[in-house]
């Protein structure tokens, strides 16, 4: 139920121009309500005025549209209207271009006093969008076309200098967006609109192109690096690593397709390798740390030994991670304090299975996130890990998609799970009982690919919720669906 005063600020917001000319009139105390409730209504001119008169340093969207007591919408977690976020802009360029004499003839609760417009936290899940929303390309290119706009116009117009706002951002850059980025961070410094990087997310990007842009990065605002795509190599992560080891608040370190190879390496790969971990030994911060793709076999101990702090975050996807890789994780301090443990693409059905079992006992007390997506576990694999596995009382998300678990083995996993109070989501695969002629063992890929029987789904669906029923755990979500918004990131969890 909305409050009172929701309804009546909404009331308000009806016709645009009679609230622009009342914002004076309001206390200052409303103004994180209205622009909450412009924002969802898009209340556009509204809105702009908000930000052009805004009465407070700091105009944070992850505090203004987040679930509150008047409203329990939570828009941060719904891709934002383009036509709210222009009026955003909008305003942000209005109050710079307003001389601070204007300042002087509002009231004193009125003058020109924001510092910090804080943009981050908006959704960005990669799901297609309807035309009326902002995908994070999109609000990174209206922001940068902002700040050269500033740039170019200040160097024309006469007038008192405005005062300055630091924009806090998350900024994703591709080959086709990098120019126009990089002119925008350039055009930034030195700017009336400061353009602060919160997460830098780089995809198919040169090496090169990825090292300007993180030299025109500010150093205090930077916490995630996340480059995707890029195959970097060895020999491209030794030239880029030092530029990102500068960054010394760096919670957040994502790299993807790092090749060497070590069955048969050579002299440049092993010391591109051995430059590598020099340079990770820099960190001071770092909590999280994802080498998706990257063949790290038998190389785990020199990976983790080189970082100064325990890891919350270790995401190991498709690394070809070797038993004695999982003893070390095991007997190292990051697994005791491991939220988040993704080991998707491992194959831990056979002799792994034992070490991926110590990792989890240790890290029973404060794991919540588990991703173990295509790990070849099946029934008898399952039944083995579920002792250790209901240990995790904490536990919220459990990743099994792409295993070639029966119904049988599902029953059980929901009957023991009960156990865990806190589990709200389980991504669970096709049970192999619903698909016809399966080869055994099934690769992956046949489970990914293979047609199913939908009329058996149905009735394992229904039969899955019903025993949720039964137990009392109707709120826990059982789902095939890896491409919603499930999986929590790091800084969420």
């Amino acid at each position: 139920m909305h409050t009172l005063v929701f309804l009546s600020t909404r009331q308000v917001l009806q016709s645009q121009p009679a609230a622009c000319q009342a914002l004076p009139l309001l206390p200052r105390e409303l103004f994180p309500l209205l622009f909450k409730v412009a924002f969802m209504d898009k209340k556009t001119v509204v809105l702009r005025e908000l930000v052009h008169t805004w009465p407070f340093p700091l105009l944070s969207f992850q505090q203004l549209l987040q679930e509150c007591a008047h409203c329990s919408r939570a828009l941060l977690q719904e891709r934002p209207s383009t036509e709210s976020m222009q009026a955003v802009i909008l305003g942000l360029t209005a109050r710079l271009h307003s001389p601070d004499a204007e300042a002087s003839t509002q009231p004193l609760c009125r003058k020109h006093v924001l510092r910090v417009l804080d943009m981050t936290g908006l959704l960005d899940d990669g799901v297609e969008q309807d035309p009326g929303t902002m995908s994070m390309w999109d609000c990174t290119a209206a922001v940068a076309r902002t700040c050269i706009a500033q740039q170019r116009g200040g160097t024309t117009e006469a007038g008192p200098a405005p005062v300055p706002v630091e924009v806090r951002v998350d900024l994703r850059v591709n080959r086709a967006s990098y120019a126009f980025l990089r002119e925008a961070l350039r055009s930034s410094m030195g700017s009336p609109l400061r353009l602060c990087c919160r997460d830098l997310r780089a995809e198919d990007l040169p090496m090169r192109n990825t090292v300007a842009l993180l030299q025109l990065l500010d150093a205090g605002c930077l916490r995630r690096v996340d480059l995707r795509f890029n195959n970097l190599g060895l020999r491209g992560l030794s030239v880029i690593i030092p530029h990102v080891a500068r960054f010394q608040l760096l919670a957040s370190l994502r790299l993807h397709y790092v090749h060497g190879d070590s069955r048969q390496p050579s002299v440049d790969g092993e010391d591109n390798f051995r430059y590598f971990l020099a340079q990770m030994g820099r960190f001071t911060c770092l909590r999280e740390l994802s080498m998706g793709s990257s063949l790290l076999s038998g190389r785990l101990d020199q990976l983790l030994s080189t970082l100064q702090s325990p890891l919350e975050s270790l995401e190991l996807a498709f690394c070809a991670l070797l038993p004695e890789d999982l003893r070390f994780l095991a007997r190292s301090p990051h697994a005791a304090h491991l939220k988040k443990l993704d080991l998707s693409g491992n194959d831990l059905g056979g002799s792994q299975l034992a070490p991926f079992l110590g990792v989890l006992q240790v890290a029973a007390a404060t794991l919540l996130h588990l991703e173990l997506t295509e790990c070849q576990l099946a029934d008898a694999q399952l039944l083995a890990m579920l002792p250790t596995l209901t240990r995790c009382a904490n536990l919220r998300y459990l990743g099994l998609y792409g295993n070639p678990l029966s119904m049988a083995g599902l029953r059980e996993l929901l009957r023991d799970s009960a156990a865990q109070a806190e589990l709200r989501t389980v991504v669970h695969p096709f049970p192999v009982d619903c698909y016809e002629g399966l080869p055994w063992p099934p690769p992956a890929s046949v489970l990914l690919e293979a047609s199913i029987n939908e009329e058996k789904f149905a009735r394992v669906e229904a039969e899955l919720h019903q025993l949720l029923l039964a137990s009392g755990r109707a709120h826990v979500l059982w789902t095939t669906d890896i491409y919603g918004r499930l999986a929590a990131d790091y800084f969420s969890l």
